[in-house]
């Protein structure tokens, strides 16, 4: 077993220091903490994403939906679906994306029959 007390992981620079917990084929595990004012602006993933908001409150904005939420929320992403996820005061989430990588994560890959 492994575990991690998501309130006390280090992330000293925001979105520019992520902290990848675990990774293997299955999922990639990352907590991301976002400072005040910061984002994860408009973007799309290869894999299904789940995100957690473990403190702090955040807008999350997909399609035509745009939700407020605080800690305890929990999303779920199709792959290639576009989101934002930002901040004003700060927060801290968990993003899980399952497969690991998803097909086409990386420029070049050749699609499986």
């Amino acid at each position: 077993m492994q575990s991690w007390n998501l309130r006390e992981i280090d992330t000293p620079d925001g979105i520019r220091s992520p902290v990848v917990l675990r990774s293997d084929g299955a999922a990639r595990a990352v907590l991301i903490s976002l400072q005040p004012g910061q984002a994860l602006g408009d973007h799309q993933m290869k894999e299904r994403a789940l995100v957690s908001v473990v403190d702090g409150s955040v807008r999350v904005e997909a399609g035509s939906e745009t939700i407020d939420a605080e800690a305890g929320c929990f999303f779920s992403f199709d792959a290639d679906e576009r989101r934002s996820i930002s901040t004003e005061s700060g927060a801290r989430i968990l993003l899980v994306l399952a497969p690991w990588p998803g097909e086409g994560h990386y420029r070049g890959d050749a699609k499986k029959d």
